[in-house]
């Protein structure tokens, strides 16, 4: 097993400031409001709010005519890894909030995939008790979520974060008061590409139908790191 930190910030870019340059590393990004423009040494894209990216090379953000505000992931190749590692470089106007940092154990004799998707319950919607294939970090974007996991029960409000482990059961339910939606960043064995990882614990929930709707936004198969 690989001992490997997983972080996420939430970063502020405001409008029409200096562009911002991220080093290789495997990441993910999220739009949560405004829009960039991705720009690495082979391509170049727009991202617009809820729109989402995943590479490991060099890229620099270039923000327009509106703020904006990114969910960013960061897997370290180091389990010691601190957030200062993955700070914004000579970038005085933006600012960055970690969110949550993660110890992840990977299994190396794996390769790995790194998935950014959505998930939306309708009001007073519940996750069976379930596993997945791999790690990850989610937060939420709107409503409210409670996760039951070895023994313990949270909420999470929006803008709050939570790391799964992935192999221990978890059972979740949402809000009656609106729909809820959370951005999730989880890693997966490359043979889930294009897959659902969700696994079902008991057997009388197999056959119910699940109410939650789920959307990839980006994948992409990691190299050893």
């Amino acid at each position: 097993m690989a001992g490997r930190k997983f972080f996420l910030f939430e970063d502020t870019i405001p409008a029409h400031a200096r562009p911002v340059y991220l080093p290789t590393g495997d990441r993910s990004l999220y739009v949560r409001s405004g829009s960039v423009d991705v720009v690495s040494a082979t391509a170049s894209r727009f991202l617009w709010e809820g729109s989402a990216f995943t590479a490991r090379e060099e890229v620099t953000l270039v923000a327009e005519d509106q703020d904006v505000v990114l969910w960013r992931w960061e897997l370290a190749d180091d389990a010691n890894a601190v957030s200062d590692d993955f700070a914004f470089r000579s970038a005085p106007e933006t600012t960055s909030t970690l969110k949550i940092a993660a110890d992840l154990d990977l299994d190396d004799r794996y390769t790995w995939l790194m998935r950014l998707d959505t998930v939306t319950f309708p009001p007073g919607g519940e996750a069976f008790t379930h596993l997945h294939q791999g790690p990850g970090v989610r937060i939420t974007r709107d409503g409210e979520i409670t996760i039951e996991t070895e023994g313990t029960s949270r909420t999470y409000g929006p803008g709050s974060a939570w790391a799964e482990k992935g192999v221990l059961p978890v059972y979740a339910s949402t809000t009656d008061a609106s729909p809820t939606t959370f951005v999730r960043c989880f890693l997966l064995p490359a043979q889930n590409k294009g897959a659902s990882s969700l696994r079902i614990v008991t057997p009388e929930d197999r056959g119910r139908v699940n109410t939650q709707k789920y959307r990839v936004l980006a994948e992409r198969i990691m190299r050893p790191a």
